[in-house]
């Protein structure tokens, strides 16, 4: 039946629309004349929308202005706004026209303001309503109530606005019952099939209605009611579900903005409810189950586009709260993890944010999985492009072509690590956007991935060690910040920032601390500007970003802003501050003429605003600077646009978070099966190691104690059988992420011989 509704209302529409892809869809009426002929019983779905000048600015055609008198009312007449807005009326306190001097037969023209229907029916009384149907099997009183209310906005408004008078125009309140609504939208999986017709019968001439001008804001209430139905989960409904999202879609960005602030108001269950269906709703029309229950994907390529834009302003919801409803996550579709998103990807490098939706436009919709997909092929094309250059080059001046010009050879001596890295990669700074091999001076080792892994490891350890002075490690915190001292070369700052552009570069995880907002800086901007003179790395930072770095200044400062004494005479501070720097005190004014000008109630919050610009930004410029350009020498790519700054964590860091249960369900065996007495008592020990244990051995079998981007299933772990004696120790091979063991004897005999070959994991050899 469902079909058949959708069938039979729908036909006008698609004689009307003409497929687009593009949103909003823009009405082809003419601007000029009036509209007074007969209008359509179910005119298209197309509806009109604010044509927008040259200039940005929007006018409105006499179309728009003349149903829209309703609300340019005065206190005693309805004044008619000018058909050009325009031209000014000579004489007009003289001669003000309002339909009340209006002679009777223009008058007739317009339709009387709507009354708004009187609706006092309870929650408790609608429920009791469905108590009593649900007992007697007489629906009708609640089928014509749900026919009722769901038939138009006005009807909507009437039945779930608190109050039918105030209007209600303010982004903190949609004066909407939400209570009202859920108890409707939960009794209706309750009621018959033509009870839930009708609900759906209703919807779809509340959304054939024929629009000229603005949408009120009651208009906005009602979407923000039907965008709640649950029975939007059934591809049944799709086809009236698509127009909604499309007509909310195609909202001016005022009603966006409105809506968006009442979407944040809802409860983390409903609100997660409408980011559920609406990734359903996307999933299914890219990978319909039943294809024929959907019309073709050519006739409604519009379809995901509208649904993703409103799934943009819950996302939009959600960072705007205070503390996000969903983790950011909840937003991303595994469904495009298996789409042609480097396709997408590259149409959206080349066309941007026109009007041609791609998915790229809407980057949270993307999971870490497809960004970091889209980084790496993106760094392939990279270095297959330096390499061909390579070869050109040596080719065209007739030298011989050594194969070893096609990597990033890097060449070390363990004990002089920094010192020899920092040369290799200054001498090879041309090449840093080739594949990167790794050799230690006196080892045999053959760079596979896994000495690779093994430099970055040790550097960053030693890099980030408080005797080498260049990072603080906040013990409170557990983060490491850069030390503000000044000095004549920051070319080591710049060092680290190509280590972490290399780690992403070539999919290697780095146990970095560094806190969040080093991610915020890093992507401020993400692409760097073509211009060196702006400022890079100069982030909007707040409290809440100083409390992941220093919590306990952090603290201070927020009591400093909620005291509610005197704080000029109490604090005796002023726009000036201190910090040690090697150990000799130095002061800096946090403006001009800081040291003069007393900290007060009134400006104490400009006061902590720049202290915590200064600790976060300013007083460590020169170095994240350095930093900054390092990290985009080599990690220059569009795809860092897509990045939230918690993803570009995850691509450096992975995750810390070691599951070693899923490593066990996803690990593959050569020689043995998982039934195996030796598997079996493997895994025993293992799952009872401590967290630093468990570390150790993903280090001595992966070469990184970090868990990659997809988790531990990305990490291919394989566990081989070697025919050897059981005195011998277990051997990792890093570059394949293997563990090699004999046939133990016995659990003891294995967790033993484990526990000393994890402990003693540095160093590489051949036999």
């Amino acid at each position: 039946m469902l079909l058949n509704i959708t069938r039979e209302n729908h036909t006008p529409l698609h004689q009307a629309e003409r497929e687009r892809d593009r949103l909003p869809p823009i009405s082809s009426h003419s601007s000029s004349g009036l509209d007074r002929g007969p209008k359509l019983p179910y005119p298209s779905l197309n509806f009109i929308s604010n044509h927008r000048k040259e200039d940005g600015s929007h006018s409105l055609s006499s179309q728009f202005i003349l149903p829209g008198i309703r609300h340019g009312m005065v206190r005693h007449g309805r004044e008619l706004p000018p058909i050009c807005p325009n031209v000014r009326l000579k004489h007009q306190h003289q001669h003000r026209i309002t339909v009340d001097n209006l002679p009777p037969e223009v008058r007739a023209r317009f339709a009387s303001d709507p009354v708004m229907p009187l609706r006092t029916k309870t929650v408790k009384e609608f429920q009791e309503d469905i108590e009593r149907a649900t007992v007697s099997g007489d629906w009708k009183h609640v089928h014509d109530f749900y026919l009722t209310t769901f038939g138009s906005f006005l009807e909507l408004n009437a039945a779930f606005k608190k109050d039918a008078s105030p209007l209600f125009n303010t982004i903190e309140d949609s004066g909407i019952n939400t209570k009202f609504v859920n108890a409707v939208y939960d009794a209706l999986s309750l009621t018959p099939p033509d009870a839930q017709r009708a609900v759906l019968k209703g919807i779809i001439n509340s959304l054939l209605r024929e629009w000229k001008g603005r949408r009120t804001k009651d208009d906005l209430r009602a979407y923000f009611i039907l965008v709640q139905n649950p029975q939007c989960t059934s591809p049944a409904t799709y086809v009236i579900y698509a127009h909604l999202l499309r007509q909310i879609a195609a909202l001016a960005e005022a009603d966006h903005y409105f809506l968006m602030h009442w979407f944040k108001k809802l409860s983390q269950k409903r609100f997660k409810q409408l980011v559920e269906r609406l990734h359903l709703f996307i999933s299914t029309r890219l990978f319909p189950v039943k294809p024929e229950e959907l019309p073709p994907m050519a006739k409604c390529s519009w379809w995901i586009p509208s649904a993703t834009k409103v799934l943009s302003l819950l996302n939009a919801a959600n960072i705007i709260s205070s503390t996000p409803i969903l983790p950011f996550v909840d937003f991303y579709n595994p469904t495009l993890d298996h789409t042609d998103f480097m396709e997408d990807y590259r149409m959206w490098q080349t066309q941007g944010n026109s009007t041609r939706f791609t998915f790229c436009q809407f980057a949270f919709i993307l999971s870490t999985v497809v960004k970091k997909a889209v980084i790496q092929k993106d760094s392939e094309q990279q270095m297959i492009s330096m390499a061909r250059q390579s070869l050109v080059d040596k080719v065209s001046r007739r030298q011989r072509v050594d194969m070893s010009l096609l990597f990033l050879n890097i060449k070390v001596r363990r004990l002089q690590l920094v010192s020899d890295s920092m040369d290799e990669l200054t001498r090879n700074r041309a090449d840093l956007k080739k594949k990167l091999k790794v050799s230690f001076v006196g080892e045999a080792g053959l760079d596979m991935g896994g000495l690779t892994k093994e430099w970055f490891l040790l550097l960053i350890r030693q890099i980030f060690h408080t005797d080498h002075g260049m990072f603080t490690f906040f013990k409170d915190s557990h983060c490491h910040w850069f030390s503000s001292w000044k000095c004549d070369n920051y070319s080591e700052f710049r060092l680290v920032g190509v280590l972490m552009g290399l780690a992403v570069y070539n999919s290697i995880t780095l146990d970095i601390s560094f806190p969040p907002c080093v991610y915020k800086k890093l992507l401020t901007p993400p692409v760097v500007p073509c211009d060196l003179d702006p400022p890079v790395g100069m982030a909007t930072l707040t409290l809440d970003d100083l409390q992941q770095v220093m919590p306990d200044l952090s603290h201070g400062l927020a009591e400093l802003l909620s005291y509610e004494g005197n704080v000029e005479e109490d604090f005796c501070t002023t726009f000036q501050v201190s910090q040690e720097e090697l150990g000799v005190i130095k002061s800096y004014n946090l403006k001009p003429g800081g040291d003069k000008i007393p900290v007060t109630n009134q400006n104490r919050k400009e006061y902590v605003q720049l202290y915590v610009d200064f600790l976060l930004n300013k007083s460590i410029y020169r170095q994240f600077t350095t930093f900054y350009y390092g990290f985009h020498s080599v990690c220059a790519s569009d795809a860092l646009m897509l990045l939230r700054p918690e993803e570009v964590e995850i691509l450096v860091c992975g995750s810390p978070n070691l599951d070693m249960s899923s490593l066990q369900k996803a690990a593959q065996y050569e020689g043995y099966s998982k039934t195996d007495p030796t598997i079996r008592a493997f895994w025993d020990v293992v799952l009872g190691f401590p967290l630093k244990f468990q570390k150790r051995l993903l280090h001595f079998s992966t070469g990184s104690d970090r868990v990659p981007v997809g988790g531990m299933a990305d990490l291919n772990f394989k566990i081989s059988k070697i025919d050897a004696s059981t005195d011998w120790l277990p051997i990792s091979h890093t570059c394949f992420n293997q563990i090699c063991l004999p046939p133990y004897k016995n659990k003891k005999e294995l967790k033993q011989k484990l526990t000393i070959a994890i402990s003693n994991a540095e160093g590489f050899g051949l036999e």
